[in-house]
């Protein structure tokens, strides 16, 4: 077992070392296969987000939108905390990096 997956080991070093040697003989033909990859890649992207949105058609709700009053004033609290810290970081005094100290 151990000696099998040694084989197997030096085959794909052996492999992994020529890659670069064989994909530069056929570098005309390794740019046209990445090529026809990117544009098929390209050409699923677009249909996905052009064609297939068009389609669907989008969800309607039945009730009206309700506004969270105590999700709307954790937030405002976060964003206060923020702005303290923010607040007091630029008040706060930082050594020059590019002056030497004597």
């Amino acid at each position: 077992m151990l000696k099998l997956k040694q084989i197997k080991l030096k085959k794909i070093k052996y492999f992994l070392k020529k890659l670069p040697k064989n994909l530069g003989k056929r570098a005309f033909l390794l740019c046209l296969i990445l090529l026809l990859i990117s544009l098929i890649t390209g050409l699923l992207i677009f249909y996905k987000y052009s064609f297939l949105t068009e389609k669907e058609t989008p969800e309607i709700s039945k009730g009206p939108l309700q506004f969270k009053e105590a999700t709307f004033q954790r937030i405002l609290e976060v964003w206060q905390e923020k702005d303290k810290k923010f607040e007091a970081a630029d008040t706060k005094e930082y050594p020059d990096p590019f002056r030497v100290s004597r």
